[in-house]
């Protein structure tokens, strides 16, 4: 079933079973027939370590969404509600319990016990609120089930903790930090001690100096396994602001971009795959389709240029053509043997190209439109720094037009990073512009972007000295076959993506002055380990020549978007490569998803009651 996160340089098979195993063990803890009640935001991370067939064998009989009112109906012995540590949760499962006692009756026979199973870990301040609502007394509060980096495919994990670049730079609340940190010490007492820890950025430097805090902590008392990674790199998404604000142009970025992926499945409208018709309505609202590399065609494609998607799917569909032509030909009962053991083969490959050739067109009809163009064409205009000091008549015709509030923040969240800010006069203009417009509801999330640093008065030009010294644009860029990462958005190539690319080769000491440009420190951490578990000499910047690929680990503190994980994929995959990459974030994000997370509206005063 996730045969798919097997197939890496490390099996992230074996971190998802840890986590089953916690799982089942929490749940055989409540004796008896359960109904587990789910906080909305776990079904799909858990969706991913847990399916409901197995839980079904765990006595697990009913599942329920956390929802006001009472419970539905069910005849169990146990309710065991999965939720984060959020106070507002707590008012709804105080009401549930005492909505399901009013109607039992408190002394009843038929009296449930109650749980609560904290991810990823139980709160003081939610105990107390329990306690305040009268409902403490009824519940058993069980450990806490630390579901950190979840496994998506087999060099992806994710957090996918929507706040956490919100709650850094805003709040300066470093909890999703510790998490990670936790996450990173399980990674090595499964796949053993990483020797060599770079990074940039504070939030790294952070998450840096917790890692090396708790293994001091365990004061040697570690598993004892020779090390399966070999670098560890930790990289702030505001080293590189700019890059999740640009529309991705890959296949699997442009899907995110248009439909969203959620925890490995994006919805899409049915008219392109729906052909049954009952009563003049189609079946179903959606096509809701997962998307991993478990899938032969997804994982060809995914990471391909949009505009090197249809001769693949071109050159896939003839190859289908060619094999289901080969029953003409067979003559013999051998044959016609081999040609019938490759048929659920050739069905499943059909009808996969079906799927994706809908999809493609479906993402077409967007890629085609002058809204989409204009837009792309404004952005490269920014980045190649052309009238990127004054005000965009663009910019300003998406506001007079109304466009969706998140395109026009990111356009101008991108003109202030690639001009390293705005005239004074040119961000008023554009917040009064946006205020007047959509409504001072906004005025919050103005405030909160400038505060995260995504939009501020403009200081010394840093961001053309980045361009040149990391060769950021590439004009001769190949869609088709390409050659230079910068593919991924069809001739810029991502900042995060190119230290990267430096740091393995020839190493960040040749980028020193750019290095020290960008904000945040720059790291470097040697982990010991015991003589006897040292597999090589690891310093990642050593010659590579005639020897054996490294692995890296690539952890994005604030998210990344699925070009930079195209990109990180290319470089994985070139033939000289001098390292694998394992990436893992604290969320899968897009531009529009990323600002969203930074939102705020003024909520109106409550109605005077005189």
């Amino acid at each position: 079933m996730a045969s798919h996160l097997a197939g890496g340089k490390i099996n992230l098979f074996v971190l998802r079973e840890a986590y089953r195993r916690e799982l089942l063990d929490c749940l055989d803890r409540c004796i008896g027939t359960k109904a587990l009640v789910w906080d909305s935001v776990l079904t799909g991370p858990f969706g991913l370590v847990a399916e409901y067939p197995l839980l079904q064998e765990h006595e697990v009989e009913k599942m329920f969404l956390l929802n006001n009112g009472r419970l539905p109906q069910s005849n169990v012995q146990n309710i065991v509600f999965i939720v984060r540590p959020k106070l507002e949760l707590m008012d709804t499962i105080a009401e549930n319990i005492l909505k399901e006692e009013g109607n039992t009756g408190f002394n009843s026979s038929s009296r449930k016990e109650y749980h609560i199973l904290f991810v990823p870990r139980r709160s003081l301040i939610c105990e107390k609120k329990l306690k305040d609502l009268n409902v403490y007394s009824y519940l058993n509060i069980k450990e806490d089930f630390c579901l950190d980096l979840i496994p998506f495919d087999y060099d992806l994990l994710s957090m996918e903790n929507e706040t956490s670049f919100r709650e850094c730079y805003l709040y300066k609340d470093y909890t999703s930090l510790f998490h990670m940190a936790k996450s990173i010490m399980t990674i090595q007492a499964l796949y053993g001690v990483i020797p060599n820890i770079y990074g940039k950025g504070d939030c790294a430097k952070h998450v840096c100096d917790m890692i090396l805090r708790m293994r001091r902590e365990m004061a040697g008392n570690e598993m004892q396994i020779t090390p399966q990674i070999d670098n560890l790199v930790l990289l702030d998404r505001m080293v590189d602001p700019l890059t999740p604000l640009l529309s991705q142009l890959t296949y699997e970025g442009l899907i995110d971009e248009i439909f969203g992926i959620h925890n490995t499945t994006a919805k899409f409208p049915p008219e392109k795959f729906t052909k049954a018709i009952e009563d003049g309505a189609k079946k179903e609202e959606f096509k809701k389709i997962i998307l991993n590399s478990g899938e032969e065609l997804y994982a060809e494609i995914r990471d391909k240029n949009f505009n090197a998607v249809g001769p693949a799917l071109s050159k896939k569909a003839k190859l289908i053509s060619a094999l289901a032509d080969e029953r003409h030909s067979a003559k013999t009962v051998g044959e016609l043997r081999d040609f019938v053991t490759k048929l659920p083969h050739m069905t499943a490959a059909k009808q996969s190209l079906g799927t994706h050739t809908s999809i493609a067109e479906l993402i077409k009809e967007v890629t085609d439109s002058d809204q989409f163009l204009d837009c792309l064409r404004t952005q490269q205009e920014f980045i190649n720094g052309v009238e990127a000091d004054k005000v965009n008549p663009y910019v300003e015709d998406c506001i007079a037009r109304k466009e969706p509030i998140f395109k026009v923040l990111r356009l101008i969240c991108i003109q202030c990073a690639c001009n390293t800010g705005l005239k004074q006069k040119v961000l008023e203009h554009y917040k009064r512009e946006i205020l007047q417009t959509y409504g001072f509801k906004h005025v919050i999330t103005l405030q909160n972007l400038e505060k995260a640093g995504l939009l501020h008065v403009q200081s010394k030009p840093i961001f053309p000295a980045v361009r040149k010294t990391l060769k950021l644009l590439v004009e001769e860029v190949q869609e088709q076959n390409p050659n230079d990462i910068s593919y991924v958005y069809s001739g810029y190539a991502p900042v995060s993506v190119r230290l990267i690319q430096y740091l393995a080769r020839p190493g960040w000491r040749s980028i020193t002055e750019l290095l020290n440009l960008l904000p945040g420190p720059r790291f470097e951490e040697v982990q010991q380990i015991p003589v006897g578990l040292r597999k090589r000499k690891s310093s990642i910047s050593s010659t590579h020549s005639n020897t054996e690929q490294k692995t890296t680990l690539v952890v994005f503190l604030g998210g990344i978007t699925y070009a930079e994980l195209a990109a990180l994929r290319f470089l994985a995959q070139s033939d000289d490569s001098p390292t694998d990459y394992i990436i893992a974030t604290t969320k899968l994000i897009n531009g529009d998803s990323w600002l969203s997370s930074m939102e705020d509206e003024l909520k109106p005063p409550p109605p005077n009651p005189f």
